[in-house]
């Protein structure tokens, strides 16, 4: 399952013009994303990648949030799988490239 680009939605020309003078040409497009959400975030997702683990492969029984960050880009260039999973590991991809991983460790269960 791959996620939605969001929309670029073009501007109409406008006068273009920067510290050096205009640019050449003397206009520009200006291209402006439509952000859209990519994908559904639910109240306990944060909880729930936070305390996860994956059920299968090389990094079985690893938090979802502690996966390897290669492995998640991999997935997201491969697809997600079907159901939860592959929905939070979509969750996970947008986190790690984000660079967010540390918000995750108030949300650890604590095992003793």
């Amino acid at each position: 399952m791959l996620l939605p680009q969001p929309e670029l939605v073009v501007e109409p020309e406008v006068p273009s013009t920067h510290a050096l003078g205009p640019c050449e040409g003397g206009t520009a497009l200006l291209a402006t994303p439509q952000w859209k959400p990519m994908i559904e975030l639910r109240p306990d997702d944060l909880v729930k990648i936070a305390n996860w683990k994956m059920p299968f492969g090389r990094y079985k029984d690893r938090a979802l949030i502690d996966l390897p960050e290669p492995y998640v880009v991999w997935f997201h260039g491969q697809g997600f799988p079907e159901g939860e999973l592959g929905r939070l590991l979509a969750q996970v991809y947008e986190v790690k490239v984000n660079g967010l991983e540390a918000l995750f460790e108030p949300l650890r269960e604590r095992r003793s």
